[in-house]
This record gives C-alpha cells, sequence and structure tokens, in this order.
C-alpha cells in the first residue's frame, strides 16, 4: 500500500507543472453542524462524499463508499454493510442482545441508527462521514462519530432525471427523481429507484444463483414550504423495501454454499421528518425537527451452513431474528443571529433540548428451542445542550459546548425456552451522562486553518439478556470517549488544491467489549458485553483534493491507526483467564488509503481510475483471527453530451476476495476437524453499464 501512494505521488507531481490552467475546487457544505459550514472551515475532521464521488464508484448503497473517508470500516455479517467503525470504534453485529451503537447514522435527519440497510443512496446529494465524539451535537449515538445521509433537496425550477444500469450477476437498477415549484412558495422532491440481483453466491446443493440476492426498492418524497419571508418548512417521506437473501458463510470460505436453509436480511421502514425553521427576530432564530419511523427488520440463516447430505457436525439448526423498531425523536433549538451576540458582540451560541423514544420488540425463533424467545426493550433519553462560539479576535476563536442527557432502558424478556425454570429477565439502567468539546482555532493565514480540540463522547450502558449470564455481568455501564485533535486545514494555489490533516488521540473509558466464547458440543455462542479497564487509539488522517489541471484531478485519502485494549484481563463464565491487554481492537486497519484521478479527454468524455486498500485487522475482540490486508481497483468511463450520459463502470476489477466479516476458535466441518476459521467475502468484480437522462 506505501508502494502504491508513493508511486502515484511521484506520477502526479511532474503534472502539477500544467496547474496554471486548472480551475477553483467548489465548496463543500456541511449540514450535521448546528450552523452549515464549508468542510474547510470546520474545526474537526469530516468527510463530505458528494453525488459526484457516489456516481463514480456506481455506489448503490453506505458500505461501497465509506472508503473515501481515512480510518472508517464497516462490518458485514448480513445482505449490506450496516455495521460502522470510526477509528477503531464501532459494533460489528448484533443477534439476540440490544445494541447501543458507537456510531450515528442520519438521513434527512432521522435516526435510522442501527438500521444501516435503508442507507441506500438514489438521489442523495451528500454523505457527511464525521470522525469523533460529537458530544454536544449528537450525545449518545455518537461516541466515534455520525455518518450523516443529506438527499436532494426540491428545486423551484422544474428538473429531474431516469437513470438505468444493468450488470454482472444479473444486475440490474431503474430509478427516477422528479423536482419543481407546485406554488410560488412551495417546492416538491420524489424520487422512486429499485435495485436487484441474484448476488454473489452459488448454492450447490439447492442449485440457485440468488440465495444471497439484493432486492431494494426506495420511494423519497420531500415538500420545502415558505408560508412566508422568515420561516422555511420542510417534510421528508422516505419507505425503503430491502428484501435481501443471505446465504454468505461456507465450510471452506468459498463463494459456493451447501445451505438446505438459506436465509433471509430484509428491512422495511416508513419514516417522517418534519423540520422548521424560524427567524423570530434578527437576534433568534427557532429550528425545529420532530421525526417518527417504523422499521421492520428480519435477520436469518442456516445455522450450521450445509445440509443433511454432507454431514452436520451439530445438527441442522435455522436462526432467525424478527425485530420491530419504533422511534420518536423531538429536536428544538435556538441560534442567535446578527443581533442576538453576546458579550459585546463577539458569541454567537445555540442551546437546544432533545427527546428521543425507542422501542425495539423481537422474536427469536430457532430450530432448537420449543418456543420463540421474545424480549421488549423500551428507551427514553432526554437531553439539553448548549454550543458558544467566541471570536477573540479576527483570526482567533474559541468553541465550547456541553451536553447532558438523560437515558434510560426497560428490558422484559419471557422465560428462556429451553429452560422455563428460569425466571424472566426485567432488567432497567438510568444513567446521567455527560459530553462536550472545548476548541480553539486560529486563522494563521487566509489559506491555513489550525485548530485543536478536546472532545468527550459517551455511549449509554445497557443490559445482557443471556440467561446464563452471571448476575455479576448482567448489567453493562456507560462507555467514555475523551479525545484529542489537532488539525490544519489548507486552500493553495489559488484553492486548486485543498488538504486536510489531523493527529488524534483516544481514551477509551471503561470500554465496551463484545466478549464471545462457543458453547461446548454446540454450534451457538455465548454473546455478551463487559467493560474493558481501558482502550487507546490514536493516529492521523489526510486527505486532499487536487484540480491539476482543467482536464486532470485527483483525490487523497490516507489514515494511520494504532489501536490497543489496556489492562484488558477478565475470566469467562468457564472460569478461564483470558487476557487482551496489548492487543489491537477489532474492525481497525493500522492502515488505508482511498486514492482517485479523473482524467477529462474532452468536455463529454472522462476516466476515472480508483484504488482503496486496507492493511489486516482483526475480526473481533474475543478471537484472534483477522482478515488480510488488500488493495481494490475501480474505474469508470463516462461520455456525457448535453442531457445524456453513459458509463462504463467496474468495482473490484482484479476480483480480489475481501473479507468482510470473520469467526473464529470453532469448528463447523465434520470433514475437515482443523478448520476454525470462517470469513464472510464482500463484493467480487462487479461490471456495469449505465444510462442516465437528466432533464
Amino acid at each position: 500500500m506505501k508502494k502504491t501512494s508513493a508511486a502515484l505521488l511521484a506520477l502526479l507531481t511532474p503534472l502539477a507543472t500544467h496547474a496554471a490552467d486548472a480551475v477553483n475546487l467548489g465548496t463543500q457544505t456541511v449540514t450535521a453542524d448546528f450552523r452549515n459550514t464549508d468542510v474547510q472551515q470546520l474545526p474537526e475532521a469530516v468527510t463530505v462524499v458528494d453525488r459526484e464521488q457516489i456516481e463514480a464508484r456506481s455506489a448503490e448503497h453506505l458500505e461501497q463508499i465509506l472508503s473515501f473517508a481515512p480510518n472508517v470500516n464497516f462490518s458485514s455479517g448480513s445482505s449490506r454493510g450496516r455495521y460502522y467503525q470510526i477509528r477503531g470504534i464501532g459494533e460489528r453485529s448484533q443477534f439476540i442482545d440490544p445494541v447501543n451503537p458507537s456510531v450515528g447514522l442520519l438521513i434527512d435527519g432521522i435516526d435510522m441508527t442501527g438500521l444501516g440497510a435503508a442507507a441506500t443512496l438514489f438521489d442523495v446529494q451528500q454523505v457527511e462521514i464525521l470522525r469523533g465524539p460529537q458530544g454536544t451535537r449528537f450525545g449518545a449515538n455518537a461516541l466515534a462519530g455520525m455518518i450523516n445521509i443529506t438527499t436532494a433537496a426540491p428545486t423551484t425550477e422544474t428538473e429531474g432525471y431516469v437513470r438505468g444500469k444493468l450488470g454482472n450477476y444479473n444486475s440490474y437498477g431503474l430509478g427516477g427523481a422528479l423536482s419543481g415549484s407546485l406554488s410560488h412558495n412551495l417546492q416538491g422532491r420524489i424520487a422512486v429507484q429499485g435495485f436487484q440481483s441474484d448476488g454473489y453466491m452459488d448454492n450447490a446443493f439447492l442449485n440457485r444463483d440468488d440465495t444471497q440476492n439484493i432486492d431494494e426498492q426506495l420511494v423519497r418524497a420531500k415538500l420545502a414550504w415558505q408560508p412566508d419571508a422568515l420561516t422555511d418548512i420542510g417534510l421528508t417521506y422516505l419507505y425503503a423495501n430491502i428484501n435481501n437473501g443471505y446465504d454468505a458463510f461456507t465450510v471452506d470460505n468459498s463463494r459456493t454454499s451447501l445451505a438446505d436453509e438459506p436465509g433471509k436480511d430484509t428491512q422495511e421502514t416508513h419514516a417522517l421528518a418534519l423540520n422548521l425553521q424560524r427567524r423570530l427576530n434578527n437576534a433568534v432564530t427557532l429550528e425545529t425537527t420532530v421525526t417518527g419511523s417504523r422499521n421492520d427488520a428480519l435477520y436469518s440463516y442456516d445455522d450450521d451452513w450445509v445440509n443433511p447430505g454432507y454431514g452436520e457436525l451439530w445438527g441442522a439448526g435455522f436462526d432467525e431474528y424478527q425485530r420491530e423498531f419504533r422511534r420518536h425523536s423531538l429536536d428544538v433549538r435556538l441560534l442567535s443571529g446578527t443581533d442576538g451576540r453576546l458579550f459585546n458582540n463577539s458569541t454567537d451560541w445555540a442551546v437546544g433540548a432533545y427527546l428521543l423514544q425507542r422501542e425495539e420488540d423481537l422474536q427469536r425463533n430457532y430450530s432448537w428451542d420449543p418456543a420463540p424467545y421474545l424480549s421488549d426493550l423500551n428507551t427514553d433519553s432526554v437531553s439539553v445542550y448548549a454550543e458558544l462560539q467566541t471570536q477573540f479576535s479576527a483570526t482567533t476563536r474559541v468553541i465550547y459546548g456541553i451536553r447532558a442527557e438523560q437515558w434510560q432502558n426497560d428490558f422484559t424478556d419471557n422465560a428462556n425456552a429451553l429452560n422455563p425454570a428460569d425466571n424472566n429477565i426485567a432488567e432497567n439502567t438510568d444513567e446521567t451522562l455527560y459530553g462536550g468539546k472545548l476548541v480553539l482555532e486560529h486563522q494563521l493565514h487566509t489559506d491555513h486553518l489550525l485548530y485543536g480540540s478536546v472532545a468527550r463522547g459517551y455511549k449509554a450502558g445497557g443490559i445482557n439478556t443471556d440467561p446464563d449470564i452471571s448476575a455479576a455481568r448482567r448489567t453493562f455501564d456507560a462507555e467514555y470517549n475523551n479525545t484529542a485533535e489537532l488539525g490544519l486545514k489548507s486552500s493553495l494555489q489559488d484553492d486548486r488544491l485543498q488538504t486536510r490533516l489531523a493527529l488524534f488521540y483516544i481514551q477509551r473509558k471503561d470500554q465496551q467489549v463484545k466478549s464471545s466464547y462457543p458453547i461446548p458440543n454446540s454450534s451457538n455462542f455465548m454473546d455478551y458485553l463487559a467493560n474493558a479497564a481501558e482502550g487507546r487509539n490514536y493516529g492521523l488522517e489526510l486527505e486532499s483534493n487536487w484540480q491539476l489541471s482543467n482536464r486532470l484531478h485527483w483525490e487523497l485519502s490516507y489514515g494511520y491507526l494504532n489501536t490497543e485494549f489496556v489492562d484488558y484481563r477478565y475470566t469467562n463464565e468457564d472460569g478461564d483467564l483470558v487476557d487482551k491487554t496489548g492487543r489491537s481492537q477489532a474492525h481497525a486497519p493500522e492502515h488505508s488509503l482511498a486514492t482517485a484521478i479523473t482524467w477529462n479527454f474532452t468536455s463529454a468524455l472522462a476516466l476515472r481510475v480508483e484504488t482503496e486498500a486496507k492493511s489486516g485487522f482483526y475480526f473481533s475482540d474475543s478471537h484472534d483471527e483477522k482478515s488480510s490486508g488488500y488493495a481494490l481497483w475501480h474505474a469508470r468511463l463516462s461520455y456525457q453530451r448535453a442531457a445524456y450520459e453513459i458509463a462504463l463502470s467496474g468495482r473490484n476489477l482484479a476480483d480480489r476476495d475481501v473479507a468482510t466479516r470473520g469467526f473464529g476458535g470453532f469448528n463447523n466441518d465434520s470433514k475437515n476437524p482443523a478448520s476454525s476459521r470462517y470469513v464472510q467475502l464482500g463484493e467480487p468484480r462487479l461490471i456495469m453499464l449505465e444510462g442516465k437522462y437528466s432533464f
């Protein structure tokens, strides 16, 4: 990977002599902050992936563009990557236990944290990936960072497009969007899309090639209303119907399944968001966001991965998790206007309150249980927050914010179906959590912003549900993330070259670690969360965006990450001492790289070549199996004339096998007793022919 980066630098440096012909780069506005801010002027590490980059990657889902951001990873264990890690922090799966995610996900302001299957990218304006704790702005859902997806807004002028694509693995998609004014002060936009693929697995036992299929439909409608000159109201409705198959793991780590009962990975989402922005006067602006969603998700899989004729090691089994998520939120804030600044007109401010209600109902149907397992989790959160921005001089500013959050969990389940004598679990947690940040920024020059910050993020504690867990491990405490960051953002060569550099150090206190070990004489696992003593993460992130000439553009993203457990020892339920002190944390590759070159041969014809690479990383904190490092190549050749565009794109052109999830420490193959490493493979080589007509 270092050789790849050096070669690209050597290749492109001579081309900088043509920079005199270059055009200026456009601005990228981050909307996830309290005030919309140019990414080059925001004193924190943020990556903005815009519509052009999404289309250039021919991306259908969030997992396919995360490599644009340094030190960001994802975990599958499902049909789509729905679990995200930022700077080595984040969950990797969910089975029977509720999960408090470390990385939040918003789609048009709607809380979709933990429901990443709906993170499709059709008609998306941009994706913002905020790295580092967001303890003031977002609270408990953003211990490690936040992913904010903003879709295209309604327009005053009538416009729209239709887009289709066709590729290998019987993949095809068709969608369109229409936007325009419905009256002089009301605009609307609607986007509809469907995407299907047979997937990348062959099931030899069932003689099918679609047991890992993709079948995704999306409908999104948006309204923007300006009842008067001081008020803006927005309404968003989102419908996502994800009906994917799940048949990913095999005993020989191949793409040929032998399962007799392939699973499903489905999600149906209905969600609404209502936004109000009202300028009360020149001193104060009111912003209110109300959201609600219902999500029905089903996740199932063949428990033994094979069929009776193969010779199952533990016997046939099928595991199914049906969850219903209901979420409601209310965010009300006041922001200072031009006449509302404090302390001799030096300080802008924002204050607000946030209410969140979550309900998560689970029904687990398992072959070995005589009756379904049922559980119900209710979460209530109330937060208050404030942020001040004080301009000490024309070049120096201090930002300081705080958030206090009351987080309550109430959990109940039915009796253990295998052991009806066990008592039902009825537990609750009640915590007051605090987070915030302090930032000092200094404009070294009109082209250079230097900043230093300390921030504290948090993630609420929770409840372990396995009835065999000891009383001491039934609940676990909140985790805290204390981060120091030093950054420099620069705009050079008359704004043709933009760079962003960040150095960070993270202290993880009471780190929540998922421990998992196989139950003897079974293919099942016991999973539980516990608080490790401490974790330590540090590294650097570099991003650059360089318009070398009016025909040549270069993007680069590089991350270095060092993670380790500090004094992490525990005794498992079998009484064995487990010592992970000094070991790296899971899904935290030491090096990550993404770079792309776009060459416009003419005003209509362009070629983009990309590579993304990661070094190896541990799959889990509970075993020591690792992924292999990899480098993937992508390319897109496009021709655009007037309203028409046609493109030929390819991802993973070298057809590399990449493991996106893995397990170890047990044997699931009766014919190979030495086998103990099992992985889920990511996308193989994908080729797409695309067409788009805009009007």
